[in-house]
């Protein structure tokens, strides 16, 4: 399975995760962290993008391998998922 996105075809098989996120910068130190740790703290840190990341890492992996979408909104965000998510439903 392959999804179409702007930046290019990603590939859906191998996946071992499928998450959104967001990418804060807290003093200087930029991090990946989770939409409802944002929505609890967001107004603490500076948002720096909403992605969507495609992890393909397997179990017990040093080296992370993954592809990573990123959108200015959280409606981008979830509207990439939602077409994502359709290649899961069939």
């Amino acid at each position: 399975m392959i999804y179409k996105s702007k930046e290019g075809d990603i590939s859906l098989e191998g996946l071992t995760r499928l998450y959104p996120a967001v990418v804060i910068d807290m003093q200087g130190e930029v991090a990946e962290m989770s939409l409802e740790w944002f929505d609890l703290y967001g107004d603490k840190v500076k948002l720096v993008s909403f992605v969507l990341v495609f992890d393909y890492t397997l179990a017990g992996e040093d080296v992370r391998n993954k592809k990573v979408l990123e959108f200015a909104t959280k409606d981008e965000l979830i509207e990439v998922m939602t077409e994502v998510a359709k290649f899961f439903q069939k």
